[in-house]
């Protein structure tokens, strides 16, 4: 029965509020018999939107992104780069202020976690994208240092703004330490972008993918069918990350 209500609850809020608004509206258009062909766009639109707005869907295309890196079983590597994904800024944290967001904060404990078994510095890599978040690597320096990472192991490049930049900047600052294997630490869903930018950059990186989305094998359940903002989400996560894919290949 709470599953049946849990269905049933995704079409209280939006955006399965606003399936049921479009859907309502195509029945509307297709009582006049001169709006029959604007009803069956409408339709066409409406079910496009749906499905959008479903795990099935969502969840498919972040699973076919993450499945192309497998996580290593070993590190074989001189340094752990870590790619950043947005930071809050003035939130209260534990030592100060400023907070990573999600995908940010599991990459960062992977490092962490990868720095305790082989004992590698840990470079981070990301900026202040827009003038409301924090700067990453200046909160990723401060979060590295409280959960015990020397300062001796920590290496901040806290100047960009997107995954392109991320490699470039990266790339000098390994040329300058004399770093020339790099196991690089992002969410599932972004390696493969990013290893495109560190090869265009000049950097053969081992890839080590974590904070993923979907589990392992994916299961099909009436839940997968109920619109929700979370699939969303994924769905047009997995849609920006095709595209940067595609543009850095033609670039």
């Amino acid at each position: 029965m709470i599953y049946v209500i849990k269905f049933a609850y995704s079409f209280v809020l939006p955006p399965g509020l606003f399936v049921l608004l479009l859907l309502a509206f195509v029945v509307w258009l297709w009582r006049w018999r001169r709006e029959r062909k604007a009803a069956s766009i409408l339709l066409t639109i409406t079910l496009l939107f749906y499905l959008s707005s479903t795990n099935l869907v969502g969840d498919a295309l972040i699973a076919g992104l993450e499945n192309d890196y497998p996580q290593p079983s070993a590190v074989q590597g001189d340094v752990i780069v870590v790619l950043g994904g947005g930071a809050a800024s003035g939130t209260p944290d534990v030592d100060g202020e400023g907070n990573m967001y999600g995908s940010a904060a599991n990459r960062l404990i992977t490092a962490v976690r990868l720095h305790e078994q082989t004992g590698l510095p840990v470079l981070f890599s990301g900026g202040q994208v827009f003038a409301d978040n924090g700067n990453e690597g200046d909160i990723a320096r401060r979060q590295l240092l409280g959960m015990g990472i020397p300062d001796s192991s920590i290496l901040i490049e806290n100047r960009s703004l997107n995954t392109e930049q991320n490699a470039q900047n990266t790339a000098a600052l390994l040329r300058e330490k004399g770093l020339s294997r790099p196991v690089l630490v992002t969410s599932g869903f972004h390696m493969t972008r990013a290893v495109l930018q560190f090869e265009k950059a000049g950097v053969t990186v081992q890839p080590y993918p974590t904070d993923y989305l979907v589990s392992r094998p994916m299961k099909m359940y009436a839940g997968r069918l109920s619109p929700s903002a979370g699939a969303m989400s994924n769905m047009g996560l997995a849609l920006k990350e095709h595209l940067g894919i595609l543009a850095a290949r033609l670039d």
